[in-house]
């Protein structure tokens, strides 16, 4: 069976939409962590975490939506996961939102690795995968550096 640009380009969206997915998860997850930390700590969470997360995942929506407007492919709802259980605790939500975009990024260093963005993507996709990676990719040591000050 013949695989066609158009399949090809549906993939590729599809893999995009995974990763976003997983961004979009971790932003709920710093966001439940941020409700229940103090004022101090809260805000370096949202300088040092929340912020690269939240410019990485509209970075992604972006790249998704333009990528599917340039080849004439509808585009999805993004889903929306609930962060977790306030139980879970500022730190259990730090160490979700970390592997979250542990995956994420996996799933985008998957995808840039394979001929797929070359063969039926464009240099604009390229590039939006790229900055996504770069805005998540420091996130679990700025994760621990903050961790590491919580309490104290």
């Amino acid at each position: 069976m013949a695989y066609t640009d158009a399949e090809a380009r549906q993939q590729l969206l599809d893999t995009l939409a995974q990763a976003a997915d997983d961004i979009g998860y971790a932003l709920a997850c710093l966001g439940a962590a941020y409700e229940q930390l103090d004022e101090y700590s809260a805000d370096k969470l949202e300088e040092q975490l929340f912020r690269p997360v939240q410019m990485a995942y509209g970075r992604a929506k972006r790249t998704h939506a333009e990528f599917a407007a340039r080849h004439g492919l509808g585009g999805q709802p993004f889903e929306s996961q609930a962060p977790g259980l306030p139980s879970t605790g500022a730190r259990g939500f730090i160490d979700n939102a970390v592997e979250a975009v542990g995956t994420a990024g996996g799933v985008l260093a998957t995808l840039q690795d394979s001929a797929l963005p070359v063969e039926v993507g464009d240099v604009e996709l390229r590039a939006g995968l790229a900055e996504v990676r770069e805005l998540i990719a420091d996130l679990p040591q700025r994760a621990r550096e903050l961790v590491r000050g919580l309490g104290r």
